[in-house]
C-alpha cells in the first residue's frame, strides 16, 4: 500500500480522503466550514498547514472521530460547545498510539475506553479546549455519594476489566476563558471505578483552567473539578503551571481520587462557588506542593480538605478563606508532615458545606482536625487567625504529632 499526503482545499476533498485508505496523512489549509462529521481510519493523520488553518463542523452534531494510531497537529476544530470536536470510535480494539499535538477546539474532547477498546496510549502536547459543555453527557462517575460530571477533556478508562490498562502523556493542556469558564469539569482522568480498569498517566501538565460545573444551587448529589484525577487514575506527576479557577456551586479546584505520586501547583487557585474546595483528596498523594496561594469565596468553600485516602507529604503556600463554613484546612484522615509557608486566615462564621454528598453545618476554623483525623507534624509560619464572630481558629478532635506555629493564633474580639 502506497503512503499519500493529501492537500485539502474543499470539504468534497476532507470527506474523501478520510475515505482513502491510502491516504495516511491528510493536510488541512484555510479554514473549511459546514463539514458533517469525519471518522479517521487506523493510521491516518490530520495536521494544518498554517495558523488559519481549522475545520468548522456543521452546528448540533459531533466532530473528528479517531479510530487506531491516529494523529492531529496544528489544527483547530470547531463544533458547537455542548457536542464533542475529538472523540473515538468505540468499536475498534484499540486506541492504538494517538497523537494530539497543537490542537484547540471548541467543544469536548472525550477519549473512551469502552466497549470494545481494551487497550492503547495516548500522547498530547498542546491541547487548548477554548469553549465546551460537557454537561450532557449522560455516563458521570459515582463515589462518595456524589456523581462527577465529565470535564472539556475527558480521558476515561471504562473497562470493568482489571486488566485493562490504557497510558497516557498529557502535557499542555488548557480549558476556557475568564470571561467564559469550560462548563462541566475542566480536565478529568479517570479509571473504571475503585476497581476495574486503570488508567496510568506518566505527566499530567496543565495551564491556565476556568470551569463552572453551572450545578443548580442546593444540588448535592453533584460535583466538577478544575483538574480532576478521578478513581483508578495512577499519575505518576501532577503539574499545574497555570493558575486554576473555578466559578460555580460544588466546582472543586483541584480534586483527587486516584494515587499521585507527585502534584504540584505553581500558580493561584482560586473558588468563587459555594462549596468549592481548593484541594480535595479522597485518594492517596506522596507529595503535594502548592508554590501560590489557596484562596476561596463562597459559602463552605474550604481550602484543603483530607477526607478519605491520606496526603503524606503536604506544603503550602498561604490558604484564605472568605465565607461562612468555609475551613482553611480540614483533616479527616491520617496524614503525615504538613507546612503552610504564609499562614491560613479565615473570614466567615458557620453556615453550611457540602461534605460527601451531604449538606452540614461547619464552622469557618482555620485548622480542623476531625475525628480520626491526625497528622505527624504541622508546620505553620504566619500565623493562624479567624476573623468571624466566636470561631475559634483551631479545631483539635483528632491528634497531632508534632505542631509549630510561629506568627501567632489569633481570633475575632
Amino acid at each position: 500500500m502506497t503512503s499519500v499526503e493529501r492537500q485539502i482545499a474543499s470539504v468534497a476533498d476532507l470527506i474523501a480522503a478520510t475515505r482513502d485508505a491510502n491516504a495516511t496523512s491528510i493536510v488541512v489549509r484555510g479554514r473549511l466550514t459546514d463539514v458533517p462529521s469525519i471518522r479517521l481510519t487506523p493510521g491516518q493523520a490530520l495536521q494544518g498547514d498554517g495558523d488559519d488553518a481549522a475545520i468548522a463542523f456543521t452546528a448540533g452534531i459531533d466532530g473528528l472521530q479517531l479510530s487506531s494510531d491516529n494523529q492531529v497537529r496544528n489544527i483547530h476544530l470547531e463544533a458547537s460547545p455542548e457536542k464533542r470536536a475529538i472523540f473515538n470510535d468505540t468499536s475498534v480494539g484499540s486506541l492504538g498510539r494517538m497523537w494530539l499535538t497543537g490542537v484547540s477546539t471548541v467543544g469536548q474532547v472525550q477519549i473512551l475506553a469502552r466497549d470494545k477498546v481494551r487497550s492503547g496510549h495516548v500522547d498530547l502536547d498542546g491541547l487548548d479546549v477554548v469553549a465546551a459543555d460537557a454537561r450532557g453527557q449522560p455516563d458521570r462517575p459515582n463515589g462518595y455519594g456524589v456523581d462527577v460530571l465529565q470535564g472539556a477533556f475527558t480521558l476515561w478508562n471504562m473497562q470493568a476489566d482489571a486488566s485493562v490498562v490504557i497510558s497516557a502523556s498529557l502535557e499542555g493542556l488548557s480549558a476556557g476563558r475568564a470571561a467564559a469558564p469550560v462548563l462541566g469539569s475542566g480536565i478529568f482522568v479517570s479509571g473504571a471505578g475503585f476497581s476495574g480498569g486503570r488508567l496510568v498517566v506518566s505527566i499530567l501538565q496543565t495551564g491556565e483552567v476556568h470551569s463552572n460545573g453551572m450545578i443548580p444551587p442546593g444540588t448535592p448529589n453533584q460535583i466538577t473539578g478544575g483538574v480532576f484525577t478521578v478513581f483508578n487514575a495512577h499519575v505518576a506527576v501532577v503539574h499545574n503551571l497555570g493558575p486554576v479557577f473555578t466559578y460555580g456551586v460544588n466546582d472543586m479546584v483541584l480534586d483527587n481520587w486516584g494515587s499521585v505520586d507527585r502534584w504540584t501547583a505553581e500558580e493561584k487557585l482560586t473558588s468563587y462557588g459555594p462549596s468549592g474546595i481548593g484541594f480535595v483528596n479522597f485518594g492517596i498523594v506522596n507529595e503535594l506542593k502548592v508554590n501560590a496561594p489557596i484562596e476561596t469565596f463562597g459559602q463552605g468553600a474550604r481550602g484543603y480538605n483530607v477526607y478519605t485516602g491520606t496526603v503524606n507529604d503536604a506544603e503550602f503556600d498561604r490558604i484564605t478563606t472568605h465565607a461562612d463554613g468555609a475551613i482553611g484546612i480540614q483533616i479527616s484522615q491520617p496524614v503525615g508532615r504538613l507546612v503552610v509557608h504564609r499562614g491560613i486566615e479565615t473570614f466567615g462564621g458557620t453556615g453550611d458545606s457540602l461534605v460527601k454528598g451531604v449538606v452540614v453545618k461547619l464552622s469557618a476554623f482555620a485548622l480542623s482536625i476531625k475525628p480520626g483525623g491526625s497528622a505527624r507534624e504541622i508546620d505553620i509560619d504566619g500565623g493562624v487567625v479567624t476573623n468571624g464572630k466566636g470561631i475559634a481558629p483551631i479545631e483539635m478532635l483528632g491528634s497531632i504529632g508534632e505542631l509549630h506555629i510561629t506568627g501567632g493564633i489569633r481570633a475575632a474580639e
